[in-house]
C-alpha cells in the first residue's frame, strides 16, 4: 500500500525533460578544447545528473581548476543552443497538472543551474505547474542534490520529510532523498537504471511516465 505525500519533488534532466542531446552537445564542445575526440556519445550520458565539475573530474580525470575551466566552456555553448535541445517525455505536462488539481504542492530540485532550469521549463509552458524551481548555483557552491533539495525544502519552509517524495531518474535524487530521510521514486525512462535504484534503495521504481503517474494518482 503507497502511502501519502503532499510534496512531490521532481529532478529535471532524465525525468521530465529528455536532455541528452543538448548535454552530450556541450560536454562534446568543451572537450575539443583539450583535442578530446568522443567516438560514442552514450558514453557522455553519464554526465546527465552529477555536477559538472565532478563528471570532468571523475571521467576525465581532470583537475579541479580544469574541470572548472572545461564547465565554463560546457556552459558557453549550452547557453546558446545545448539549453533549447531537449523536449518534455510525453504524458508529463498531464502528469503534473493532475498533481496541481490534487492538491498537491509540486517543486523541482535540480543540479542544473537554477536561471537554466527555469528557462526550459518557461519555454515548455510548464513552470507553471511548479510551486518552485529550485537548481544549482553558478558559483558552484550549491551543487549536489542534496544541498538543492536542502535548500528547496527550506525556502518553502517544509519541515517534515515523511511527507515529500523525491521523484528522480538516477542514484544522485536517490542518495539525495536518502540524506532527509524521505522517500523516492526511481524512473527508468531517463539515465539511470534498475540495479542503481535498487542499490541505493528507492522506495518505488517506475519504468514508464504511465507507470509513474498512476504510483502518483494514488497518492
Amino acid at each position: 500500500m503507497s502511502k501519502k505525500y503532499s510534496v512531490i519533488l521532481f529532478d529535471l534532466d532524465g525525468t521530465i525533460t529528455d536532455s541528452g542531446e543538448g548535454v552530450t552537445n556541450s560536454v562534446i564542445y568543451a572537450l575539443k578544447k583539450y583535442n578530446i575526440e568522443v567516438k560514442d556519445r552514450s558514453e557522455l550520458f553519464r554526465f546527465i545528473g552529477p555536477p559538472l565539475i565532478d563528471s570532468f573530474m571523475t571521467f576525465y580525470g581532470f583537475s579541479h581548476d580544469k574541470a572548472i575551466e572545461a564547465t565554463d566552456f560546457y556552459r558557453d555553448n549550452y547557453r546558446e543552443t545545448g539549453i533549447w535541445e531537449n523536449y518534455v517525455y510525453d504524458g508529463i505536462p498531464e502528469l503534473l497538472k493532475k498533481l496541481n488539481e490534487m492538491g498537491k504542492r509540486v517543486l523541482v530540485a535540480t543540479s542544473k543551474p537554477e536561471h537554466f532550469a527555469r528557462q526550459i521549463l518557461e519555454k515548455h509552458d510548464i513552470a507553471k505547474y511548479f510551486e518552485y524551481i529550485a537548481g544549482a548555483n553558478m558559483d558552484e557552491t550549491r551543487t549536489k542534490k542534496e544541498d538543492v533539495i536542502s535548500y528547496a525544502l527550506e525556502t518553502c519552509g517544509i519541515k517534515d520529510t515523511s511527507e515529500v517524495l523525491m521523484v528522480g531518474d538516477t542514484k544522485f535524487d536517490i542518495i539525495g532523498a536518502n540524506q532527509f530521510n524521505m522517500d523516492s521514486a526511481g524512473v527508468l525512462f531517463g539515465y539511470g537504471d534498475r540495479d542503481e535504484m535498487e542499490k541505493e534503495g528507492a522506495t518505488y521504481i517506475c519504468e514508464t511516465v504511465k507507470a509513474l503517474s498512476e504510483l502518483l494518482y494514488q497518492m
